[in-house]
């Protein structure tokens, strides 16, 4: 054991599926809820949006593909494997998407994911939702360590990560398969005590 470090309690299985997901509040009039059926045409939407499809692997075709991915982030969430939220208006559309992916309660880590619609790009939302879920995966689930992976080409996702607080870590080659085929990624990490 290192000199003046502590081992934390382990976050208990059954803590995000004995509970609804919240609803997050957002600056600027937005909010990061759960996402709807209703909001199944907005998925479809991101899933044709390029600049989507290029970082991220949303491949929503039909209106009942949406509906079945809402309705696996439903699944995901009582099984503690990710927690995605719609990043919308209060009472209105989706605009984009942000969450928790590859959640780890017993290993106390997750990894963020994100994106958005071409309008609600280039004003900061990105950073205050990745900012927001940091606050709740640190200090309402109990993680320890949130990952920040990107593709080296993608610029507009290390400054979200540098302006969201997470540390440049290193370089994964051949990380993710994109459209365009294998990219290396950056990994960027938030540890408990860095904030």
């Amino acid at each position: 054991m290192i000199s003046g470090s502590r081992i934390p309690a382990v976050v208990p299985a059954g803590r995000m599926a004995a509970s609804e997901q919240p609803v997050l509040g957002l600056p600027r009039g937005l909010e990061l809820r759960p996402w709807r059926v209703s909001d199944a045409d907005v998925l479809m939407d991101a899933g044709q949006d390029p600049g989507i499809r290029h970082w991220n692997r949303l491949l929503v075709e039909t209106p009942e593909d949406a509906r079945q991915r809402i309705e696996r982030m439903r699944e995901r969430w009582r099984a503690e494997l990710s927690a995605i939220w719609a990043v919308a208006r209060p009472g209105g559309e989706a605009v984009g998407l942000a969450g928790w992916g590859d959640i780890d309660l017993v290993g106390g880590s997750a990894e963020i994911v994100y994106w958005l619609l071409p309008a609600a790009r280039g004003g900061g939302v990105a950073v205050e939702a990745v900012r927001r879920l940091n606050a709740w995966a640190l200090d309402d689930l109990g993680l320890h360590r949130l990952r920040l992976c990107y593709s080296v080409a993608n610029p507009a996702s290390c400054r979200v990560a540098e302006k969201a607080g997470y540390s440049f870590e290193g370089t994964m080659r051949s990380a993710l398969l994109h459209a365009d085929g294998w990219h290396d990624e950056h990994l960027h990490a938030l540890v408990r005590g860095d904030v």
